[in-house]
């Protein structure tokens, strides 16, 4: 069994992000980056299911600019056998990475897509289901517990009304919520390993693939700085507050 595991870049979680001053876009320069969280905890999982014997190679897929090589090692450190680098300096739209992720599957034949269930650069929790009306197979997305068995998998998923518990067949597409896994750390032996690892290398327009964008931003601000808060003695006094603000 192949599992193939989507794994973006993104500016670490701890980073304050700064627009720039022109509006085009978010600081970078210099700013820390780092794998998506849920792409973490969706290479986890398919490496406690290799080492359970259910899976027998897990690869990990990044799509960015040249220097993305460095953070797929990242990938291999955890543990993955090995990672391709679709080669593009343009920014992909989650329909664009489903498409591509579509040609590495008709390529690779997984048996199984893992993918963290949204970016947190974008939040735009799209990719996965995606891909898998693309791809004709069946998806399972948020899931806090996966199990494989007989050619299916058996998730359990975080929905608003609390958890639920669903079997898809084989080949499909799965996405991990943040209660899945915790990551395992990366150990400098490990890190060592990685290096003689193999990266394959796509240009992305050889792939024949359009990832046109949909969408275009016109400018990015910052979030209104917030006020400060205001103490009152007493219930009436909250209410002459709030009916001073037009809030009732």
């Amino acid at each position: 069994m192949k599992i193939l595991v989507g794994y973006k870049r993104v500016v670490d979680y701890n980073v304050r992000i700064q627009v720039k001053p022109d509006g085009t876009g978010i600081v970078t320069d210099g700013v820390k980056l780092s794998a998506n969280p849920f792409d973490d905890i969706a290479l986890e999982e398919a490496l406690r299911l290799r080492e359970k014997g259910v899976a027998t190679e897990v690869v990990v897929v990044g799509i960015g600019p040249a220097d993305l090589t460095a953070h797929l090692r990242n990938g291999l450190a955890m543990g993955a056998n090995r990672a391709i680098h679709v080669s593009t300096s343009e920014a992909v739209e989650p329909l664009g990475a489903a498409r591509v992720f579509l040609k590495l599957i008709e390529k690779e034949q997984p048996d199984l897509v893992l993918l963290g269930k949204q970016a947190i650069d974008d939040d735009a929790n799209q990719t996965g289901q995606m891909l898998a009306a693309l791809w004709d197979r069946p998806q399972a997305t948020f899931a806090s517990k996966l199990e494989i068995e007989a050619g299916k998998a058996k998730v359990t998923r975080e929905v608003d009304a609390g958890l639920e518990t669903i079997e898809a067949e084989l080949p499909a597409v799965i996405t991990a919520d943040l209660r899945l896994n915790e990551p395992r750390f990366i150990k400098l032996p490990d890190i060592m390993k990685a290096k003689a690892k193999p990266i394959e290398v796509l240009e992305l327009a050889a792939l024949g693939v359009d990832v046109t964008p949909a969408l275009k931003v016109s400018s990015y601000e910052a979030p209104a700085k917030r006020g400060k808060g205001v103490i009152v003695k007493d219930a009436a006094e909250l209410v002459a507050a709030l009916k001073q603000k037009g809030l009732l």
